[in-house]
């Protein structure tokens, strides 16, 4: 992943001033060893080299603190970490921390630093424990000096960072959630660094004067003569020229410098802040922006973004509210001009239709009348319906009845055919039998008569056989012409009793559909007979709402007649409105907001 160009290597950039204000601290104490001429010569090689690895230990140390301080922001300049919102976020975090984090760091740093110089010192350079307490002496003037002056540049790279770290692409809303003005230090801060400006140079100096004049006290005392007592003065006199001056002339422009600093850091974010209020007061609004400080004016600085944001978004919303307010009185002046021309002609077809309400209460009385009448006959229709359906009933349950008894006769002729039938069988069968008789009889008595005398009692018995075979073939005779009116007759019943029975069913389906219409009928009549009497009580409420309605629209006659005189009121109200909608809208106008991103 390629890192913004902006973010590469801001870290190294950010902690830098730690190691200037450290190696400046330093350098001093060196140019104090070796000008100073109070501590001893065989001491000053190893005092200044053991300062100087103290100073490399101190240096590689912040080098992994700020390695861990600063991890986000490493992360970033190396492409590790995508520049999202939630990484930046931390990465501002970190930044604004950075600061006191190194503050504290180079305190410690002297503090732990001078302690082991003075500790290791006596032994390496073999010279009194006294001189390793003027060590410690030393650290304690020029570390908090030193680490003040760490903190005020760290505080200035740490505010340019802030911003691009900003620029990258977060709203002042989320700087301020991310970085919330919630310690209120400036006080205690302030008088530290005036204690740390008046008494570190007071130390450092009472401790190179104090040392000067022991020396040149011992000196003097063990010279035992006046010349050599003279000696040790003009000696002392010079010792204490351009050395002394020019360390009190470099600590003091420390001072300086650490006062312009801190001055600096005070005033560059009220400067800004003044400079925005200012632009604003002339009517200049642009997209807001976050003014880095800390402590107090960092509180300021927040409070300032977010009414610069709120007036932003007031101006904004004024301004479009001042155009839709100008817009919208003028539809109203004109909406309400028609509205008075159109209360005119309310009022007018108020009147018409208070008359016409009137006639219709009227009308409503004569409906309601009329609906009792329809009720009465609707009633009587229903109960006729009623009759006529218990009649349809009691001919259809006839007419099924006659159904029945046409089909049991239609079954009881078609049985008399089939056994009319049977017997003509049986007749055929009896008038076959009788001719074969009558043909034995006439054959027996051929035969008797040809036999003689023997044959003539036979001849007697044949003839007798023959005349009752005729007398059979006659009677049969008659029965088969009987049984042949009989089967005229079953046939004609049999087709009397089927066009009896298509009457019959043809009656039970006519029955049936009677019985259906009049069912029809009667559920109508009762329909009938319920909207009949729904319409007569609606009528009667019709004529009680339209009673109400007259009262109605009497009183809306009146209350046009209010809104009439009501709406030229407002025909001036919403001319004073548009009045108003122009005069804010040229208020809103003198603010010129500038559109950016953010």
């Amino acid at each position: 992943m390629k890192p913004p160009p902006e973010l590469r290597s801001l870290a190294r950039w950010t902690t830098r001033p730690r190691v200037l204000g450290s190696c400046v601290g330093v350098m001093l104490a060196l140019l104090h060893i070796h000008l100073s001429h109070t501590l001893p010569t065989e001491g000053r090689l190893p005092l200044s080299i053991l300062g100087l690895c103290a100073l490399g230990l101190f240096l590689g140390l912040g080098g992994l603190r700020d390695s861990r301080a600063l991890r986000t922001l490493i992360a970033l300049g190396e492409g590790r970490l995508p520049t999202r919102p939630e990484h930046l976020r931390r990465a501002l975090q970190e930044v604004a921390a950075m600061p006191g984090v190194g503050f504290w760091f180079a305190l410690q740093g002297w503090l732990g630093g001078t302690v082991l110089v003075a500790v290791s010192f006596p032994l390496l350079a073999h010279v009194s424990w006294t001189e390793g307490l003027r060590v410690v002496l030393m650290g304690l003037s020029l570390g908090p000096l030193s680490s003040m002056l760490v903190y005020l540049m760290l505080v200035r790279r740490a505010r340019v960072t802030l911003e691009r770290l900003v620029a990258e692409g977060l709203s002042p809303l989320e700087v301020l959630a991310a970085l919330p003005p919630r310690r209120m230090h400036i006080r205690r801060r302030l008088v530290v660094f005036t204690a740390i400006a008046v008494l570190s140079p007071s130390l450092f100096i009472l401790d190179v004067a104090f040392t000067r004049t022991v020396a040149v006290v011992d000196a003097w005392a063990q010279a035992t003569t006046p010349q050599a007592r003279e000696e040790i003065l003009v000696r002392a006199r010079k010792g204490e020229g351009p050395p002394l001056g020019l360390l009190a002339g470099l600590v003091t422009l420390l001072v300086l410098g650490t006062a312009a600093l801190a001055g600096t850091a005070l005033s560059e974010p009220l400067r800004a802040i003044t400079e925005d209020a200012t632009r604003i007061a002339r009517g200049e609004v642009r997209p807001p922006r976050v003014i880095h400080a800390e402590d107090e004016v960092w509180a300021t600085s927040a409070a300032f973004t977010q009414m610069q944001v709120q007036l932003v978004q007031a101006l904004t919303q004024l301004r479009k509210a001042g155009i839709q307010i100008s817009s919208t009185t003028e539809q109203l002046v004109a909406t309400s001009t028609e509205q008075e021309v159109g209360a005119d002609e309310q009022a007018g077809a108020l009147n018409a239709t208070s008359a016409t309400t009137e006639e219709l209460a009227r009308s409503a009385q004569q409906i309601a009348d009329s609906a009792e009448s329809v009720s009465a006959i609707a009633e009587t229709t229903f109960g006729a319906a009623q009759s006529g359906q218990r009649g349809a009933t009691a001919f259809l349950g006839a007419m099924q009845r006659m159904k029945h008894d046409n089909e049991a006769i239609a079954d009881a002729v078609v049985r008399l055919n089939k056994r009319v039938q049977q017997i003509g069988k049986v007749v055929e069968f009896i008038n076959e039998i009788a001719d074969k008789s009558d043909l034995l009889a006439l054959n027996a008595e051929l035969e008797g008569t040809k036999s003689g005398e023997v044959g003539r009692g036979f001849s007697l018995v044949a003839a007798e056989m023959r005349r009752l075979a005729e007398n059979v073939i006659r009677s049969t005779k008659e029965i088969e012409g009987l049984i042949g009116e009989i089967r005229d007759a079953t046939n004609a019943a049999v087709m009397a009793t089927e066009a009896g029975l298509k009457t019959t069913e043809l009656g039970t389906l006519l029955a049936a559909q009677v019985d259906d219409s009049l069912g029809l009928i009667l559920e109508l009549a009762r329909q009938t007979s319920h909207a009949v009497r729904s319409i007569s009580l609606a009528t009667q409420q019709q004529q009680t709402g339209t009673d109400q309605l007259a009262a109605a629209m009497g009183d809306i006659l009146r209350v046009t007649e209010q809104n009439a005189a009501a709406t030229k009121q407002m025909v001036a109200a919403n001319a004073d409105l548009s009045t108003l909608a122009h005069d804010l809208q040229h208020v809103v106008e003198r603010f010129h907001v500038e559109t950016g991103e953010g």
